[in-house]
């Protein structure tokens, strides 16, 4: 299979693509250009929102925008999703806590399938909340646990997390898990769900040959249409199928799934819970430029530089606005305000520049009207909050410090998030 064409690190300062042209890339404050952020209490009419019904009228239409020019549309569920047991331990983790490995089907046996790691408490009464989320190398990488499924799938080249020529080696168990805390979200009352990104769709461009993707063309057809979902649509698609699946798990209560995702994973988050509202909270952690930073700053990772780069992410539509964010008809802050009034955590790291952290606080501030007309507390605050200090209620964010990662820190911050709200 074909590598990425580009690194899998992004440059501090520019941005050089395999064939030697230069993105230019700014990290300045004071170079961020005017701007007007579309009011997403406004419709595209002029009409204004004033109530809970018709911010409902007025989510639609945001939502089709979306869907229209930056993540493309994606299918509903498929007629068959069947779940199969693969692995069970009641006394994982020294006894702390249940395991289980499923492979949910979408259709024959040669169809692509997707394998979800499951942790849960093994004391306590009745189904507990949880976590879901995806990973970047398998789940393998989120544990040292030896019992947990090596997965077979394509993989980015990474020799720090053990993957060689596109596979993973036993090196891999655990490359990821100072992500993953696991005995801590089990110790606190939560389970946790994952799933590899790459089962649903392997992340890289080479026209949607593979993953779920052709499982749902239509006769003839061999690409998705310009409007019609990319990669983070399809991983966003599996999140769905993945709650559907915990809508019958007698031991996860699927009405407290708080749905989590970190860089490219938390715009996926966040598109996920954006569409399918049965997702009780989001977690978006350094999702940057198509996530939860305003793209009309251009400041960091812009739309050219991330359409660029991973063309494959988006419905081919958002492509038409490289340099042209302000011809864009929304901004992010409006994909947080279609989280509302569900409890949204968005999180930065300071030297994170390439996701704009002030974007992100921006992003979150621009969505708190949708969050007040609908009876949930915001920020309260204008002023993006020091280092190290979370700020808000129903809609929280922080910045770490530290760069572009997730550490026990945020976690720290999301289970506090999740005790309140979940």
């Amino acid at each position: 299979m074909p590598t990425p064409t580009v690194a899998n690190f992004i440059p501090p300062d520019r941005l050089v693509l395999s064939d030697g042209r230069e993105l230019g890339v700014t990290f300045e404050e004071d170079r961020v250009p005017s701007y007007s952020l579309p009011d997403p209490l406004v419709f595209e009419s002029g009409e204004e929102v004033s109530d809970v019904e018709s911010w409902r009228r007025r989510r639609n239409e945001i939502l089709e925008l979306f869907q229209s020019h930056v993540y493309g549309r994606s299918p509903g569920a498929p007629t068959s999703l069947r779940s199969e047991v693969l692995e069970s331990e009641p006394t994982a983790l020294g006894g702390r806590a249940i395991r289980e490995q499923v492979r949910l089907h979408f259709g024959d046996a040669d169809t692509p399938a997707l394998d979800v790691l499951i942790y849960r408490p093994a004391t306590g009464d009745g189904p507990v909340p949880a976590f879901l989320g995806l990973d970047f190398f398998g789940n393998h990488s989120i544990h040292t646990d030896p019992a947990i499924i090596l997965s077979g799938q394509w993989m980015p080249d990474d020799p720090s997390q053990g993957v060689e020529r596109h596979r993973a080696t036993e090196r891999s168990r655990g490359a990821s898990a100072s992500r993953w805390p696991v005995e801590t979200i089990v110790e606190r009352g939560y389970g946790l769900a994952v799933a590899y990104c790459g089962d649903l769709d392997p992340d890289y461009d080479d026209g949607f040959q593979n993953g779920i993707h052709p499982l749902f063309y239509r006769e003839g057809q061999s690409r998705p249409d310009p409007d019609q979902w990319g990669a983070i649509g399809a991983w966003a698609w599996g999140l769905s199928r993945i709650l559907d699946f915990l809508e019958s798990h007698p031991a996860v209560d699927h009405r407290r799934v708080a749905v989590i995702g970190h860089s490219r994973l938390g715009k996926t988050a966040l598109w996920a819970a954006a569409q399918d509202e049965r997702f009780a909270m989001a977690i978006s952690n350094q999702s940057g430029c198509a996530g939860a930073a305003l793209s009309r700053r251009r400041l960091g990772e812009t739309v050219e530089a991330i359409t660029t780069v991973f063309p494959h992410w988006f419905a081919r539509n958002f492509q038409r606005y490289a340099g042209r964010e302000d011809a864009l008809p929304l901004d992010q802050h409006q994909l947080l305000a279609l989280v509302a009034p569900r409890p949204l955590y968005v999180a930065s790291a300071v030297l994170d520049r390439w996701s704009d952290p002030r974007g992100e606080f921006l992003g979150a501030m621009a969505a708190e009207p949708v969050y007040r007309l609908l009876g949930a507390r915001g920020l309260d605050t204008d002023r993006m909050p020091e280092i190290d200090q979370p700020t808000g209620d129903v809609l929280a964010y922080h910045v770490r410090t530290g760069g572009h990662d997730v550490r026990l820190w945020d976690w720290l911050q999301f289970l506090a998030f999740a005790d309140r709200h979940l």
